[in-house]
């Protein structure tokens, strides 16, 4: 496996899949609490997509299906993700 890939694995698995999991956690709980707008249903379908999206990478990387240069343009993206949310974090 590529470098880039075994990067790229590392952090769909260490760090997106968690982070997702997450908060889709907390929608839940505010679906739960009664406390949810049309917009809360939304983002739980929204994340819950981006998280398959997330594992199909993964089993693309598994099973030998994705090129070098696929694999260096998703982890670009997921490292802009990455640090928008972490800039967000911090303004707030």
């Amino acid at each position: 496996m590529s470098e880039i890939k075994k990067e790229l694995y590392s952090t769909i698995k260490n760090t997106m899949i968690p982070e997702v999991e997450s908060y889709i956690e907390d929608l839940h709980k505010t679906i739960e609490n009664k406390e949810h707008t049309e917009e809360t249903l939304e983002e739980v379908r929204d994340m819950e997509s981006f998280l398959v999206e997330l594992q199909n990478i993964l089993l693309a990387i598994d099973e030998n299906k994705l090129e070098d240069a696929q694999a260096e343009e998703i982890y670009e993206k997921i490292q802009n993700l990455i640090n928008e949310h972490k800039e967000d974090k911090v303004e707030e």
